[in-house]
């Protein structure tokens, strides 16, 4: 049985592994595929080398579902773009670049915290595992949409001959300016829920920290913070992208402002 320290050890050596091949050829194609890697790498060796339960077998299920659609949907989107425009100032640069590695390792291990120390437990379900489900799928239902909605936009001849509207604001992308964050953090505090029943109340608190960590990182460091920077940078000389902004929820699928 591997315990927490072996998980994490395992998570920076998949991603140090990665990190080598991504400087040494200078590419992005590596970066985010690995994130969707590293989580299906950790779970099925938590799934596979504890003893079998039908909870486990569903919260495997859960995460890999979300792995590999996150996967197949940053492979198709580095295929057409070639580059990361995040990596910019960092690819070149052996410290921050092993940096952005070494953290992405961490953040998978804290994420799947609740995940982990469910597989190292008995697991029993209850009816925190449905409400935890429940939230999971709503979640992922919202990812997927949100994705695909965005990713039919950009590819639209429309949208690229007229870069004076270049936003989405239609779909889900209506009530939100970042829907897909909005199900990723939805989806691991579902996770959390799901093993809820199953842990000590020690772990109870201890695993409260990936969906936590999940909502700041996307709310405050990685995501929110960078996209909007680049979003008004880019349109917000617009009056319409001002408008819409004014009138949009930033994070939670909400009606618009009159």
């Amino acid at each position: 049985m591997l315990n927490l320290i072996h998980y994490l050890l395992i998570a920076l050596a998949f991603n140090l592994i990665m990190f080598i091949f991504a400087y040494r050829f200078k590419t992005d194609k590596l970066t985010d595929i690995s994130y969707a890697l590293t989580f299906i790498f950790l779970i099925t060796l938590g799934f596979l080398t504890n003893n079998f339960s039908k909870l486990k077998f569903i919260l495997f299920l859960m995460i890999l579902l979300w792995a590999f659609r996150l996967g197949i949907f940053l492979f198709i989107r580095i295929r057409k773009t070639n580059k990361d425009r995040r990596f910019d100032s960092i690819r070149e640069n052996f410290l921050k670049f092993f940096g952005f590695w070494f953290f992405q390792g961490i953040t998978v291990w804290i994420i799947l915290l609740p995940s982990l120390v469910l597989f190292n437990s008995e697991g029993k379900i209850s009816v925190f595992s449905w409400i935890g489900f429940a939230i999971w799928f709503i979640g992922l239902t919202i990812e997927i949409f949100s994705d695909l909605q965005k990713y039919q936009f950009n590819q639209s001849q429309s949208n690229k001959n007229n870069k004076k509207d270049g936003w989405i604001s239609t779909g889900l992308w209506k009530y939100s300016r970042h829907p897909n964050y909005f199900g990723e953090i939805l989806c691991w505090i579902g996770v959390y829920f799901f093993s809820f029943s199953s842990l000590t109340s020690i772990e109870k608190i201890f695993s409260l920290n990936s969906p936590i960590f999940i909502s700041l990182l996307l709310i405050f460091v990685t995501g929110l913070p960078k996209l909007e920077e680049y979003a008004d940078k880019k349109w917000g000389r617009l009056k319409k992208y001002r408008e819409y902004k004014r009138k949009t929820s930033k994070l939670v699928l909400w009606f618009q402002k009159k």
